[in-house]
C-alpha cells in the first residue's frame, strides 16, 4: 500500500532541494542546465501524475472541487514558467528573474498543498482511496517521466 500524500510530500522535498541547488548557481553551466532539466522533467511528471491520481478524484468530489481546480490552475502556471525558462538564455538576468518568480510560485504551491489541500483531501477520502491514488500516482509518474525524456 502506498499513501499518495507521503509520495507527494517526498517529491516536494526533492523539488525543494533541487531548487535550492539551482538558486545557488549563476550563469550558463553544464551543472545548471542539468539540474534545471532534471527539475523540469521531475516536476512535469509529478504534476501530470498528481492530476491523474489525486486531482481527478478531488474534481469528482463536490467537497474538494474548488481546491482541485485551484491546484490544477497552479500546475499550468508553473508549466508556463518552465516553458519560458527553456526558451530564455540561462546566462541572462532575465532567466534569473524568471527562475526566481517560478521558484517563489512553486514553493507557494507545494506549501499550500501540504498545509491546506492534502489535509482537506485526507479528511474527505478513505485510506483505501489514498492508497489506490498512491499506486496510480507511482505508475503514472514513471510513465510520464519516460514519455517526457523520450520527447527531449
Amino acid at each position: 500500500m502506498t499513501d499518495v500524500f507521503k509520495l507527494l510530500k517526498a517529491d516536494h522535498d526533492r523539488h525543494r532541494a533541487i531548487l535550492a541547488k539551482l538558486d545557488d548557481l549563476r550563469g550558463d553551466s553544464a551543472k545548471r542546465r542539468e539540474l534545471f532539466e532534471d527539475f523540469r522533467i521531475e516536476v512535469t511528471a509529478h504534476a501530470n501524475a498528481e492530476e491523474q491520481s489525486l486531482y481527478s478524484v478531488m474534481l469528482g468530489n463536490p467537497e474538494l472541487q474548488k481546491e482541485g481546480r485551484h491546484s490544477v490552475a497552479e500546475h499550468k502556471e508553473i508549466d508556463d514558467f518552465l516553458e519560458e525558462l527553456q526558451d530564455l538564455d540561462m546566462a541572462t538576468p532575465e532567466w534569473d528573474e524568471t527562475f526566481r518568480q517560478m521558484k517563489h510560485r512553486y514553493e507557494h504551491h507545494i506549501d499550500e498543498e501540504e498545509e491546506d489541500i492534502f489535509p482537506a483531501a485526507e479528511e474527505e477520502l478513505s485510506r483505501a482511496c489514498e492508497n489506490e491514488m498512491g499506486e496510480v500516482f507511482a505508475e503514472r509518474k514513471a510513465a510520464e517521466k519516460a514519455e517526457i525524456a523520450a520527447d527531449t
